[in-house]
């Protein structure tokens, strides 16, 4: 798609790459323009992201901001509000399942983009950090709120608070990552796991992610009628009745993503 993030796609498996370890503007609107293909491409049944080399994504592009900075570019964090936001929101709009192939190192926003996936491969030793206190900012890209939901309100202070790196190994004990593989194998694993969801029930997963956006600050009466709704759109759907008939005469179901 361009020099700063290519599209793969295979299979209801669609890969997104970035080309890049740092965000600049033109990664961050590539990233968004390429995302908001994907929500509207119904050919797409899982996304992968991925990056290259010994990154996955440190965030911010340093030497770029510094330009900007030093040439008196006005308000020149409002990429916060103009590019950052609008890629978390996209990513977290999308009603298929996501994974993320960490391949190396994962900090700041790229941590924030990393958790906005459902599932999460990470390479063995890869580092992790929050970054942003280090350089003297709060955090973005959601990094608070999705540090809170997956480690707690006291180990997210923590590590916005004192930024030290922190391994894959102890990313997947904290429940950061769902596996830790070789780093030559996490393009594979995390391929197989899109794969395994691509030919599942689509529409099932739409409505898990439906639930799970806001299971942790809905009351149990609001999920339980989310729940009763959705579980009604999905009972009409042509892979609930083949999974049903799959039990009945035990075999495989064969999904269709309708």
């Amino acid at each position: 798609m361009s020099d700063t993030v290519t599209r793969e796609d295979a299979a209801g498996v669609t890969t997104l790459t970035l080309q890049r370890p740092a965000l600049t503007h033109a990664a961050r609107r590539d990233l968004l323009a390429a995302v908001q293909d994907v929500a509207g491409d119904d050919s797409v049944r899982v996304l992968l992201l991925t990056g290259t080399g010994r990154a996955f994504c440190v965030g911010q592009d340093l030497g770029e901001h510094l330009q900007e900075m030093q040439s008196g570019v006005e308000a020149p964090l409002s990429v916060v509000e103009e590019e950052y936001n609008p890629l978390v929101l996209a990513l977290a709009a999308l009603r298929v399942p996501v994974v993320v192939a960490i391949n190396g190192a994962c900090a700041g926003a790229g941590l924030g983009i990393a958790l906005a996936g459902d599932i999460r491969v990470a390479a063995a030793g890869a580092k992790f950090t929050t970054a942003f206190t280090g350089i003297g900012l709060s955090s973005d890209s959601a990094l608070a709120a999705r540090l809170v939901h997956s480690v707690g309100g006291s180990r997210a202070a923590e590590l916005l608070l004192f930024p030290e790196p922190f391994v894959a190994e102890k990313a997947a004990e904290w429940g950061l990552v769902h596996r830790v593989v070789a780093a030559e194998e996490v393009l594979g694993e995390a391929r197989a796991l899109a794969e395994r969801l691509a030919v599942g029930p689509t529409a099932a997963y739409r409505a898990v992610k439906t639930v799970l956006a806001t299971a942790a600050t809905d009351s149990l009466e609001q999920t339980l009628a989310l729940e009763a709704r959705l579980q009604a759109e999905v009972g009409q759907s042509a892979d609930h009745r083949e999974a049903v008939e799959a039990f009945l005469a035990k075999r495989p179901p064969v999904f269709t993503g309708r």
